[in-house]
């Protein structure tokens, strides 16, 4: 015989299927403790444990002083599958549009051409582009590239293509090299991004290698309260290293 359902878990359940059904949209702010203590009859312990439960996994936002209110979801990345950006904001049903902020040939100073495996002074490519969802900023992009591997780079108009579905195109991936980074926006950045200078932005920097080269190296900036990676691993019977 099945134990009975906790009230706790009853009420999040009633929470989440509101959430879940758009009767309370994200921002929205949800029934107070006290008026969920008397639509259920519960203990204001109960519908804490339920509304501390659901903050926890990111469902809902508490304010002190202020109230509860409907997270926004964050957009997931997969850690270690180059995807666009295009896609990944267009599978939430969003709009994705795309500011071209620098398109440029610049002499890469030494620490950028060690990227490259290319001696200071070679000629690469630069792009910045600010991507938003439903008119949101959601990822400050900055790329270089290699004209060897993208000569027409900088011909490419990215507001019908992005740098990662064009270079996919011409530049076939061999591999990749990603490092992924916790750190606070400057000034600049979070203008861009329109969050606070200093608020904490989650950073993908990625190598990519085609033909045996270094194709490309761009740093992918997110607020880091509407963005995460998810990754998956595949656990063989091969030894620990």
């Amino acid at each position: 015989m099945e134990k009975p359902q906790p009230e706790y878990a009853k009420l999040k359940q009633y929470i989440l299927g509101q959430i879940t059904s758009g009767v309370w949209p994200p921002h929205s702010r949800i029934p107070s403790e006290n008026d969920l203590v008397l639509q259920f009859g519960v203990s204001r312990m109960t519908v804490n444990r339920a509304i501390r439960e659901l903050s926890d996994s990111d469902v809902v936002l508490r304010v002190q002083g202020v109230g509860t209110f409907v997270a926004v979801p964050k957009v997931e990345s997969p850690m270690f599958e180059v995807r666009s950006i295009r896609d990944e904001i267009r599978a939430r049903g969003q709009l994705h549009v795309v500011s071209v902020l620098v398109r440029e040939s610049i002499e890469a100073r030494a620490p950028l051409a060690r990227e490259f495996s290319l001696p200071a002074g070679s000629e690469l490519f630069h792009s910045r582009l600010l991507h938003l969802a439903d008119g949101k900023p959601l990822q400050l992009e900055d790329r270089f590239v290699n004209p060897a591997s993208a000569p027409q780079y900088l011909e490419v108009d990215f507001t019908l293509e992005t740098p990662h579905e064009y270079l996919t195109r011409t530049a076939p991936l061999e591999r990749t090299e990603h490092t992924i980074e916790a750190e606070l926006a400057n000034k600049g950045t979070a203008k861009l991004l329109q969050i606070v200078s200093g608020d904490p932005l989650l950073t993908l920097s990625r190598r990519t290698w085609s033909r045996g080269r270094v194709a490309s190296f761009v740093r992918l900036a997110h607020p880091a309260a509407n963005y995460r990676f998810v990754g998956t691993f595949h656990v063989g019977n091969t030894p620990h290293s």
